[in-house]
């Protein structure tokens, strides 16, 4: 009973109250709860296309020239100097350092400044020939051979086999690379000339060292780097971490120039000098040999002043790829 004594009260507040339903034509339904706000003025209801086109003759130039010639005090250099950035953070960020053919950029190498004669000869007669000698025609469409097996697998014959990794190659320990296919694109060229000296005398005497640095530069031309001794040998009292060498590395056409000076200069120089021997090397284009302290002398740098050096020997390492 006292729950339908409360529908009537219950009615009455339905009625009596505002309501906020309003009344729309039949077929219409607003999803909002609201009306739609008025259009700002600040928004332009006119298209940008529907502009004026702008031509070259309404755009005002202005001579650079002049404007210069009329300036009283030059601008600072910080107005126009250009700084590259430090690091290449990828090619997605919007600042791109420049090419390094640009000499703005911060590994930009100035030159090449002469055209090395064991160069020309290279590209005029040796690439030509180690051309034909590697050509192996392949006829368009031929499809491509399956790469073999290099590493031998278990047969699983007994169940400690499982799951181990492939065995070693047959007489080596270590897996040589592949000889890539020669083509037009890639044929075999001086890369860099890698030159150390080890000087064991140089714990006693660190100036051994020093010249030593003097002799790599002065026939490189590049500032060699000091180098320390991976472990302790005993009968030349060097200990582990001690600085005993330099080394040097030459690329391009200073490479070049070294190859020709050491084969028209130094090698015909030497006494009863028996070569480089055909199996030095790693067969994947690294050949090296060494001189003795007597044979440097030959280098046109070195003999000039060879009163104020040492002897001092060292180990050439060609780089060819």
């Amino acid at each position: 009973m006292a729950a339908l004594r409360e529908v009537p009260r219950a009615g009455r507040q339905l009625f009596n109250a505002a309501s906020h339903w309003r009344p729309c034509p039949s077929g219409f339904r607003r999803c909002a709860s609201t009306e739609a706000d008025p259009p700002v003025p600040d928004i332009e209801t006119e298209s940008g296309l529907a502009g004026p086109i702008v031509t070259r003759g309404d755009v005002p130039l202005v001579d650079p020239r002049k404007r210069a010639s009329r300036r009283n005090q030059e601008l600072p250099h910080e107005r126009y100097r250009y700084h590259p950035p430090k690091y290449d953070r990828g090619p997605l960020h919007p600042v791109q350092p420049p090419p390094s053919s640009d000499p703005v950029a911060r590994n930009f190498v100035p030159g090449p400044f002469n055209l090395p004669r064991l160069k020309q000869t290279y590209h005029s007669m040796i690439a030509p020939d180690l051309m034909t000698l590697t050509y192996q025609h392949t006829p368009p469409g031929t499809p491509a051979k399956p790469e073999r097996v290099r590493l031998r697998e278990w047969d699983d014959s007994s169940p400690y086999m499982k799951n181990r990794p492939k065995r070693g190659p047959r007489g080596h320990d270590v897996l040589f690379p592949m000889e890539p296919e020669i083509t037009w694109r890639n044929i075999p060229e001086i890369r860099a000339v890698h030159i150390a000296v080890f000087t064991p005398q140089a714990k006693k005497n660190p100036d051994h060292l020093i010249v030593a640095r003097s002799v790599l530069q002065s026939i490189t031309g590049v500032r060699p780097e000091v180098t320390k001794s991976h472990k302790s040998v005993a009968q030349w009292g060097v200990v582990k971490g001690d600085r005993t060498g330099v080394k040097v590395s030459v690329h391009g056409n200073q490479a070049y120039e070294f190859i020709d000076k050491v084969v028209q200069l130094v090698f015909p120089k030497i006494k009863e000098w028996k070569g480089i021997e055909g199996t030095t090397g790693d067969g994947t284009g690294n050949i090296g040999w060494g001189f003795q302290p007597q044979d440097v002398m030959h280098f046109p740098e070195v003999e000039a002043n060879y009163s104020v050096s040492s002897p001092v020997g060292y180990a050439t390492m060609y780089h060819c790829r």
